[in-house]
């Protein structure tokens, strides 16, 4: 008589078992620790206790604190994860009394004189030194070559001073134990503009910074139609007559929008006059921002009159700058929290037929984790006073969720296909009206955010900018509510009523709790640590057995570790535990919808990013894998095809190992590539990326090692 032995399939991956490297992470990033280095969070679930304890502690009563506490633990323990800032820091403060939980800030626009910018150096390094990360619009300094009356000299230009705060966030960094982000915008029609894109060609410089440029409507439009573009700066009256311009005359002058208007001439239109330095065509430019983005993965692309038009508070901010990541635009000062939902906990029935995704417990954990967010507010620690003041008015914050490509692996679905858009719509689209709905009871309970109770005096720009209001009769000089301007005539809110009209009814009579509530975040290492290494953010896995490239205090280059992808360890405990990515034999062979970042074209990333973007109030950070080998015309064709698409903003990657090391990155692409050294005695020697080297009394791998040398940061993490 035959036995046969019966496996029980679990019904999700819940009791997946944490791979070491997520351990390591966890414990070295967000672990609470004492002065001394032993733990006070004895497991995850302990810094899980931890935070849900910390952000009930501003609930109202004793009663209403216990109840929250409780179920922010649930929602935690159930896939709501508040981002690195929260994790670390919430709790905490008798072990960090000066640290922040906030991730995201920008600085105040830099006016161009020393003072503005050696005092907004001062307010960064505060900021750095509190955790945040910071971002800064460079393009409203003067042009290099242009001269200076008050100091009677010609400067060296907004380059020059980004390199002083590039080396202030390294030393605040390294001062700090926590390496310093920093996001560095600038304006597409600034004459110094290819010099922005081709900064960081040169090893070493400005590598404390992601750069963006702001993109026009209009520089887009020049591109398409191969028209000329001017490169221009603003000026005052006495500069203008100091060089005898005359600013009627077109070949001369151009009249531009500017973040600020004091000393320069303003139009009736508030459009100030700019310099014109040189004409180009726009097609140039254009290529010479695709030959930097397919080499060295920069400048990001933000394309600000989309951000502008589709920002909740239209009416009040002028958005020029982001978070280091890109997924938070925000005005001068302007701060926001973030947290992240790891979809693959509510995947039921993974790999099988049955395979779905639990709604109702999705939505509950939404409602819940909104909460959470906008209690963060309260214990923001922010170092300014400024950035303080910022995010009590307005209350932003910014959810999204990560694990999304795991999660369309595990319901059998390929990322990218028609299949997989519908989801991802649909995951963006419940969180958002779970979250408005939630923000609209919290405003009935605890009152909703300063901004939307202020009055706002009706201009003739706003009813440019929505001719609507003069259909319903508003006129110049009237005095509206904050909440009128965000609910009735924000282009966001106004797709949401066309979901619920009811809903956005009601915050248009009461306001909501706050002004935003939803991005996508990169969630790199909260990816790897708390969620196993589901994929990170909007993304589909890298890969699913790879090196990741780790800073680890006191080691002179970066450490290479081995991590799986959660959906390949998931599939590994629930149907094929030999399974194992490009494996040649038959029974460890993965079905074909396990695929990665580069199986995925171009265009199909595009196409995801569109489909969460609709239901996304700030914005996403995405970044379109590419393999080192795409053609270069198809590139190029990326950028355009997000800008057709309506996307706020658009960043690519190619391994390119002659530029810079990835965090990322495949054995394949280490075993293909060949780095030379030098030895002291003039011997030259060639080895695989993937190869160890002793050097300095440590192993490195190669390409870390090589990396560290040519950036100049070797020895100095």
């Amino acid at each position: 008589m035959k036995t046969a032995h019966l496996k029980a399939v679990p019904s999700s991956a819940a009791e997946v078992p944490f791979q070491e490297a997520s351990m390591d992470i966890w414990s070295t990033k967000y672990r609470l620790k004492a002065k001394n280095g032993s733990p006070v969070d004895k497991d995850i679930d302990a810094t899980y206790t931890r935070v849900a304890s910390a952000l009930s502690e501003t609930e109202a009563t004793p009663a209403l604190q216990q109840e929250w506490s409780e179920k922010f633990l649930w929602a935690l323990r159930h896939g709501a994860i508040p981002a690195g800032r929260i994790i670390s820091n919430a709790g905490a403060r008798e072990h960090k009394p000066s640290t922040s939980t906030i991730n995201c800030t920008v600085s105040d626009t830099i006016h161009d004189s020393m003072n503005e910018i050696l005092g907004k150096v001062h307010e960064a390094g505060l900021t750095l030194k509190a955790g945040c990360g910071i971002g800064y619009e460079f393009s409203t300094l003067r042009p290099r070559g242009a001269y200076v009356s008050g100091a009677g000299a010609y400067t060296s230009g907004p380059l020059s001073f980004m390199d002083i705060y590039d080396k202030m966030c390294f030393t605040v960094s390294s001062a700090g134990g926590r390496r310093g982000a920093q996001m560095a915008t600038f304006d597409i029609g600034h004459p110094d503009v290819m010099d922005f894109i081709r900064a960081k060609r040169e090893n070493g410089r400005l590598r404390q910074f992601n750069l963006s440029l702001l993109i026009t409507q209009e520089f887009m439009e020049a591109v398409k139609d191969n028209r000329k573009w001017d490169l221009a700066f603003p000026i005052s009256e006495k500069e203008a007559l100091a060089d005898g311009l005359d600013p009627a005359n077109s070949e001369q002058v151009v009249w531009r929008e500017w973040p600020y208007q004091n000393g320069y001439i303003v139009d009736d239109r508030g459009r100030v006059a700019c310099k014109i330095y040189k004409t180009i065509r726009a097609q140039r430019l254009w290529d010479v921002i695709m030959s930097s983005t397919y080499d060295f993965a920069e400048p990001g692309f933000i394309l600000i009159d989309k951000v502008n038009e589709m920002n909740n508070n239209w009416f009040c901010e002028d958005v020029r700058a982001t978070n280091p990541c890109g997924e938070q635009p925000l005005p001068p000062y302007g701060a926001c929290l973030l947290g992240s939902i790891n979809l693959t906990k509510f995947v039921r029935n993974p790999f099988t037929s049955e395979a779905s995704f639990d709604w109702e417990e999705f939505r509950r954990v939404v409602a819940i984790f909104t909460r959470m967010l906008d209690n963060v507010v309260e214990i923001n620690g922010l170092p300014l006073k400024e950035q303080r003041d910022e995010i009590m008015r307005k209350r932003r914050h910014g959810m999204g969720y990560l694990g999304l490509g795991s999660s369309i692996t595990m319901l059998q679905m390929r990322y990218g296909d028609p299949d997989s858009l519908k989801f991802t719509e649909r995951v963006t689209r419940e969180l958002a009206m779970v979250g408005w709905q939630t923000g609209l009871d919290l405003a009935r309970e605890k009152g909703p955010a300063p901004i939307m109770e202020e009055e706002f005096t009706v201009t003739t720009e706003m009813l440019a900018q929505r001719p609507e209001m003069a259909v319903d009769n508003w006129q110049a000089g009237d005095k509206i509510k904050g909440r009128v301007l965000h609910a009735r005539y924000s282009r966001y809110m106004q797709q949401v009523a066309r979901e619920n009209p009811e809903l956005v009814s009601e915050l248009e009579q009461e306001g909501c709790r706050f002004s935003h509530h939803s991005s996508i975040a990169p969630t790199g290492t909260i990816s790897l640590s708390l969620a196993n290494n589901a994929s990170n953010g909007i993304e589909p896995s890298f890969a699913h057995h790879y090196a990741r490239n780790l800073i680890r205090q006191g080691k002179k280059s970066k450490e290479k570790i081995d991590v799986f992808s959660f959906e390949l360890l998931a599939y590994r405990k629930l149907v094929n535990a030999k399974a194992m990515p490009d494996s040649e034999i038959a029974e460890e062979r993965l079905p074909e919808y396990f695929i990665s970042a580069d199986d995925v074209s171009p265009r199909e990333h595009v196409d995801i990013q569109a489909a969460a973007q609709k239901w996304i109030d700030s914005s996403i950070s995405k970044t379109a894998n590419v393999p080192t080998d795409y053609a270069y015309e198809d590139f190029k064709d990326i950028y355009l095809y997000a800008y057709e698409k309506g996307l706020k903003g658009c960043t690519t990657f190619r391994f390119n190992p002659e530029a810079f090391q990835g965090v990322l990155v495949k054995e394949q692409d280490l075993e293909n590539t060949t780095y030379q050294f030098t030895l002291e005695d003039g011997v030259k020697v060639e080895v695989k990326g993937n190869q160890e080297i002793e050097y300095d009394g440590e192993i490195h791998s190669a390409a870390n090692l090589y990396d560290a040398l040519k950036e100049g940061y070797y020895g100095k993490l």
